[in-house]
């Protein structure tokens, strides 16, 4: 299987959804002071930056 751009940013937003999601969830289920806040804001800073990875997709 080679690994072409579109592959790449492929993975690449695909792990970021991952990883927002998980910090989503830390923010929401684990933490119940500020810090929460601040997983929270951060896991959807992971979702734009995939979803400017997921519109990159084919242009580059």
């Amino acid at each position: 299987m080679a690994m072409n751009k579109n592959t790449v940013l492929a993975w690449a937003t695909t792990i970021m959804i991952i990883v927002g999601i998980g910090l989503i969830g830390l923010g929401a289920f684990r933490y119940d002071d500020v810090a929460g806040y601040g997983f929270g804001a951060v896991g959807i800073g992971f979702f734009s930056i995939a979803w400017v990875f997921n519109a990159l997709k084919g242009r580059v």
